[in-house]
């Protein structure tokens, strides 16, 4: 009896890389106009995008977000009761807006952290945070794995995270470093050094030259990341933030003063009005440049490709390669949207 020979398994055809040639056009194509296409859906959509801040009472959360987005936007601004007492645990407030400018939509959601850092024993405060923040991730992934999903999934997913650092001139509390080290892993964190007015201009040098310094010993990753630095380009431009602005030490106003015939945001003071947008002042307007003007499409493309790929993948190799099945009906948070 002849003895059965297994067929060799064929190797998978691997498809062959295309040739990059330069072919001279004879002619207008229209290639181009691909960018006006997308401005005009863009226009058209709209886009989400939403901002967590985080810092114990008192150190000016709400006053920056109306600063930034130039428009009551915060929780407290939005009917909040100011004989409300700090609660108990830390707890997470939600608040959508739709703001325009230019014809562009933008559905801003602020999220709030309100009794964070703010207890006499802050051991893991950091878990509800960290726990809404991949809620959201799993909503978003129950959406994404659904057989008829919706044609554009809403986009709840927290893509920068504000962290407030209080102006102590000294170094990061312990909290600071724990919080950090733990939600880092999860969200793009962006460190503020709060209430700047505070500290003298060297306070100031010293204090941020410090807090980067804590942060590289203790192995904290903050935005922008360097290993997600795509080129030359980028790794130039963020290397100058990382080691020059970070952490933006700012202030923030919604008052308006009127200083050389101009109307400016600012703080009044005895000798004088520190304006928000003066950078020989604050960097306040660094702050807004980064994460409006230059890096928020790249916030929510980190967000999406890598801390919300990171979260699916684990996800589903928990769940033995299978989407997951339940379908959530009511929100496990207040949400005021």
């Amino acid at each position: 009896m002849s003895e059965l020979v297994p067929e060799p398994r064929q190797k998978p055809v691997v498809p062959m890389k295309p040739m990059g040639i330069n072919t001279s056009l004879l002619g207008y194509i229209g290639i181009d106009t691909i960018i006006e296409q997308m401005r005009k859906k863009t226009m058209k959509t709209g886009f989400d995008f939403n901002i967590m801040v985080v810092g114990q009472s008192g150190l000016g959360k709400s006053t920056l977000v109306n600063t930034l987005f130039k428009s009551q936007v915060s929780r407290k601004s939005s009917g909040w009761n100011r004989e409300e007492k700090i609660p108990k645990t830390v707890e997470i407030k939600a608040i959508g807006h739709v703001i325009e400018e230019g014809g562009v939509k933008m559905k801003l959601t602020v999220i709030d952290t309100p009794g964070f850092g703010d207890q006499i024993n802050n051991e893991n405060c950091w878990e509800p945070i960290e726990k809404y923040i991949n809620e959201q991730y799993e909503k978003f992934l129950k959406e994404e794995v659904n057989i008829a999903r919706k044609k554009r999934i809403p986009d709840t997913r927290v893509h920068c995270c504000l962290y407030f650092i209080s102006p102590t001139g000294h170094s990061l509390r312990p909290l600071d470093l724990e919080f950090m080290k733990h939600l880092s892993k999860v969200v793009n964190i962006i460190p503020v050094i709060a209430k700047a007015d505070t500290m003298t201009l060297e306070e100031k040098t010293e204090f941020k030259q410090r807090v980067r310094k804590e942060l590289e010993v203790n192995g904290i990753e903050f935005y922008p990341q360097k290993e997600f630095d795509e080129d030359l380009e980028d790794k130039t431009e963020n290397d100058k933030i990382r080691q020059e602005s970070m952490p933006f030490a700012v202030v923030g106003s919604d008052k308006e003063y009127q200083v050389n015939g101009k109307r400016v945001l600012g703080r009044k003071t005895p000798w004088g009005i520190i304006e928000v947008e003066n950078l020989n002042h604050c960097e306040f307007a660094l702050l807004r440049d980064f994460v409006i003007r230059t890096h928020l499409q790249d916030l929510k493309e980190v967000t999406h490709n890598i801390h919300y790929e990171t979260y699916r993948a684990k996800r589903l190799n928990d769940n033995g390669g299978l989407p997951p099945m339940a379908v959530e009906t009511e929100e496990n948070h207040e949400s005021n949207l």
